[in-house]
């Protein structure tokens, strides 16, 4: 039997709790494909029907409907998730610390893992070399191709929309994706035993959420640049915090700090399923990695360039072995950290998750669609918050559901 419409993807859809993660395209037979609609995200678009089957696994596994639980952990934190071990440091390369976006340790965990035959390749988004603003996915097999797809894509990225391919490719590969991508193939392995047998290692990041593509149109104007005269672009790297770069055709490059490109034009373009996302700090992954910012007199931290430094999160056995094996190879230098310490390197983070619960609250009072987000540590959280912060936010969302404002 087929269903003409997705009721999960219409449901994630009207409730605009899409991630654009891609998962219900690659499960669905072709039946949907992923588009870039106003203003600027990657939502899923339904062009025949969609058989039972496809429907249980996208309802199963969708970030938009349900979120995959943290797990039981000898180590919980109601804001940074399970961990087995937290630390700093950086790639001992320095050309893979400096295209980073903070110490290139997620890279340099990747490339020992190819050089160890742990995997033998790297799904994970790289900028379009055919529109420079926007991302691809694609498979990496070499640390050249790894280092190149290194840095944030702060865009629209769909890096699941092709996993039954590569799935299907079999061998052993590392994921690298968004906290909700991460998530969704948690999920999708519940129903296909291909993902446990061929992806021994999912890496994730913590995620300020995604900005849509029309920041991007914005930072170019700013930066005086017209948008069919951009031959590449970065949005971070190749320093810490990294400037966001634009290339034109004619060699001119124009640049932008990362304290304007996020703070003044992409973190105001962020999707709403961001604003409620329960686990943006890569839950779990196997290794989520982070900026390990150095406060600044504010109290939030300093963007002063400096030499990268990373967060590393190590929340798995996979991750543990993984970790320790470029610990020991040499490819990362790092240093032990209290799980505590990281409220000061990601307070915007840690904000977040306690507000979460205030936020669906809000959803809940408008009857409006919501995640299932059980198991992540989202009423613990909200215990943090303080009640004239949770209120303003309760009430903000509110008003802006109702305005039609998310």
């Amino acid at each position: 039997m087929a269903l003409p419409a997705s009721p999960t993807v219409e449901r994630v859809l009207r409730g605009q709790l899409c991630t654009g993660c891609g998962l219900c395209a690659a499960v669905s037979d072709g039946a949907i494909g992923m588009r870039m609609t106003p203003p600027g995200y990657s939502r899923p678009i339904q062009s025949a029907p969609i058989s039972d089957a496809a429907e249980a696994t996208i309802a199963q596994s969708c970030p938009g409907a349900v979120v995959a639980p943290w797990g039981r952990a000898e180590n919980l934190h109601p804001y940074w998730g399970p961990w087995r071990g937290v630390w700093t440091g950086y790639a001992t390369d320095a050309a893979v610390r400096f295209e980073g976006s903070s110490g290139g340790a997620l890279s340099a965990i990747l490339i020992h893992a190819l050089a160890t035959g742990l995997v033998d390749r790297v799904l994970h988004i790289k900028a379009d070399p055919e529109k420079p603003t926007a991302n691809v996915t694609v498979c990496s097999t070499t640390p050249e191709e790894v280092i190149a797809g290194a840095g944030s894509r702060y865009t629209a990225s769909s890096p699941l929309s092709q996993i039954d391919e590569a799935l299907a490719a079999g061998g052993r590969m590392a994921f690298v994706g968004k906290p909700c991508d991460v998530s969704a193939l948690r999920r999708l392995a519940l129903g296909d035993p291909r993902v446990d047998r061929h992806v021994p290692l999912m890496l994730s990041f913590f995620c300020g959420g995604m900005p849509s593509h029309d920041g991007v149109h914005r930072m170019l104007d700013t930066m005086d640049v017209r948008f069919d005269e951009v031959a590449a672009f970065r949005y971070r790297g190749q320093g810490w915090p990294g400037t966001a770069a634009a290339t034109t055709h004619d060699g001119r490059v124009a640049t932008m700090s990362y304290a304007d490109s996020w703070g003044a034009h992409l973190s105001k373009e962020v999707q709403f399923r961001c604003k409620i996302c329960p686990d943006a700090v890569g839950g779990v992954a196997d290794i989520a990695c982070a900026d390990a910012w150095y406060g600044g007199e504010s109290g939030y931290p300093s963007f002063d360039e400096q030499d990268g430094r990373s967060l590393i999160v190590v929340r798995s056995e996979a991750g543990a072995r993984a970790f320790q094996s470029a610990v020991d190879g040499c490819a990362l230098s790092v240093e032990t950290l209290d799980v505590g310490e990281i409220d000061l390197m990601q307070p915007s983070q840690a904000r977040r998750k306690r507000l979460v619960h205030a936020r669906l609250g809000a959803l809940t009072a408008t009857l409006q669609p919501k995640p299932d987000m059980r198991g992540t540590e989202v009423s613990e959280a909200a215990r943090r918050a303080p009640p004239t912060e949770a209120a303003r936010n309760l009430v903000g969302t509110v008003r802006r559901v109702l305005l039609g404002k998310r």
